[in-house]
């Protein structure tokens, strides 16, 4: 995982950290605790990747065993001794190894020391036997092939690629998040200002009312509006201010920062109108949204494993083939001897074929298997008319946001020239106090709507880029497999 295109540090002056979109983005991706334990997903199907391989690890065999026996002969004439007395030590070494199409090779080192009571004129009663054997067996029909061999290796790799398109989509939605409440944060510092602005105002109003009052200008009523909009804008300012409190503690979460942390947004939302083509972004979206990839995957999957469940149907049909080279001497260097001189070989091939009657179980696991690939083909179709609609109502949200910033910014200028216009009059007696309160209410909850607008139209332009699959490519983010595979070499 890497971020790309994020330049500058943090300022904290008095517990205040001016903090960039960007700065925020990459702070959360390398913080969040919950992305950092879905990353252990990658990391545990490398694991299983690398476990899978091991059907390719050559596999060695040792023996060394020993045997004394008595046994009563069937006849004595045969054995010409009442009692056979044997002693056999055999120390064997062999290796074996899978190759890619389901074949077998082994390689042996075969020696025995035999030893009986035996007539030794008649039979040889002390001996070594040794033999050097090459031996191959190759499926032809059942489990014959690359494809057969190595399933779990590339179910393995379909997993991985799975789990990464997971920790993406995960990605993905704390991307969102951190950029909705980067805006929201921003707003809400903006309502701030205005609610302090408005109380300035109502304040100066009211100082302005007690002077008229005294000097006889105003009854004494207005003294009363006055105060209650001072104590109406110190309502405000003080849900303002909890408002800004409550979601710096969210954002402060989400990037794992000090409790102490002051965050100031630094950058300013997008105000300007943002052309998207819908066509290309569903394109993109079909393309690129992780959770249509993981289904993809999923399909690639079973169509693999229908494709060996096939395989598994057929009769277990295999070529066998050995080889051997063989000694035998009263001394084990002869033995060896005979061996190396190879006059004394032994080869052989042939077929075996194993077929149960019915082959029941693999003829439903091969159904139940191209049900799951039906089933998964018709989640893809469902999803890709999904993403559809979410691109759709994202672009529609997205025009109809730019619409409402754009009626709330002339409301706004609108409300603020209109206050203007009553506190001129309120000073020549064309307007009462109440008047002008009532009027700077309207301002407050129209530069209300506008902070509000432009940080929905920004959370807009998130929501779109999160449906079109771009929204990591927008913000410079690139996912690999170098972390998860770096997890994993940590914890060899």
């Amino acid at each position: 995982l890497s971020v790309v295109g994020v330049s500058g540090n943090l300022c904290a002056q008095e517990n205040s950290v001016n903090l960039t979109l960007k700065q925020a983005v990459r702070m959360a991706v390398e913080k969040n605790l919950d992305l950092k334990a879905e990353l252990y997903n990658p990391a545990a199907a490398e694991a299983d990747i690398r476990k899978s391989k091991g059907i390719y690890d050559p596999l060695l065999n040792l023996l060394l065993h020993y045997q004394d026996s008595k046994t009563q002969p069937a006849s004595f004439y045969a054995s010409g001794t009442p009692v056979n007395h044997q002693r056999v030590f055999d120390y064997n070494a062999g290796i074996t190894q899978l190759i890619p199409s389901g074949g077998t090779v082994g390689l042996s080192f075969n020696n025995t020391w035999y030893r009986n009571n035996s007539d030794p004129s008649r039979f040889l009663n002390d001996y070594f036997s040794s033999d050097l054997s090459l031996y191959f067996t190759q499926p032809l029909l059942k489990n014959f092939g690359r494809e057969a061999t190595e399933l779990n290796i590339r179910v393995a790799k379909f997993g991985k690629e799975g789990a990464l398109e997971q920790y993406r989509e995960k990605l993905t939605d704390i991307v969102a998040k951190v950029r909705n409440q980067y805006f929201l944060l921003f707003s809400l510092r903006e309502y701030l200002e205005v609610s302090k602005a408005s109380l300035v105002l109502a304040e100066r109003i009211l100082n302005d009312t007690q002077a008229q009052v005294k000097a006889g200008v105003l009854p004494a009523m207005e003294v009363l509006n006055s105060e209650f909009g001072v104590a109406t804008m110190q309502k405000s300012l003080i849900d303002a201010e909890k408002a800004v409190k409550d979601q710096v503690d969210s954002l402060r979460s989400l990037l794992q920062l000090p409790a102490d942390a002051e965050i100031v947004p630094a950058d300013t939302p997008w105000h300007e109108q943002y052309v998207v083509d819908e066509d290309a972004a569903i394109r993109k979206a079909l393309v690129e949204r992780p959770e249509l990839k993981q289904l993809r995957i999923a399909l690639k999957t079973g169509e693999l494993q229908s494709r060996t469940a096939r395989n598994q149907t057929l009769p277990d049909l295999s070529l066998v083939l050995n080889t051997s080279l063989t000694g035998l001497g009263t001394e084990y260097n002869r033995a060896l001897d005979k061996v190396g001189s190879g006059k004394y070989p032994v080869w052989g091939g042939g077929l075996r074929l194993t077929y149960p009657l019915g082959n029941r179980t693999a003829q439903n696991e091969y159904v139940r298997s191209k049900l799951r690939v039906e089933q998964t083909s018709a989640q893809i179709r469902s999803m890709e008319d999904s993403v559809a609609n979410d691109v759709r109502f994202a672009v529609r949200a997205l025009q109809a946001g730019y619409k409402q910033l754009d009626v709330a910014e002339r409301g706004s200028a609108y409300a603020e020239e209109r206050l203007k216009a009553y506190i001129k009059k309120n000073k020549v007696g064309l307007a009462t106090v109440k008047d002008v309160l009532d009027v700077q209410n309207d301002m407050v909850s129209a530069k209300g709507n506008r902070v509000r607008a432009i940080a929905e139209y920004n959370i807009a332009v998130t929501a779109l880029w999160k449906a079109s699959g771009e929204l990591l490519e927008r913000e410079g983010i690139v996912v690999t497999e170098k972390d998860g595979d770096a997890l994993y070499e940590k914890n060899r």
